[in-house]
């Protein structure tokens, strides 16, 4: 996703000149909609415990050594 600075916003204002609204191209909405469900789901999954890469890469081989019987 780029820096918030590099969007390319326009700004709807009202009649005083305060931005009341975003219009943002799509390709950089559907970003930031993704960005926005992907730390939606890191807050959920939190309190978790993790596990060690070693520990991932171990229990990949499992999985995999079980498919290929």
């Amino acid at each position: 996703m780029n820096a918030i600075r590099e969007l390319q916003a326009k700004y709807v204002t009202d009649e005083d000149g305060n931005k009341t609204a975003v219009i943002l191209p799509i390709e950089e909405f559907e970003e930031l909609i993704e960005d926005m469900e992907d730390l939606a789901v890191m807050a959920e999954r939190r309190e978790e415990p993790s596990i060690s890469h070693e520990e991932v890469l171990a229990r990949l081989k499992r999985d995999e050594n079980a498919l290929s019987l």
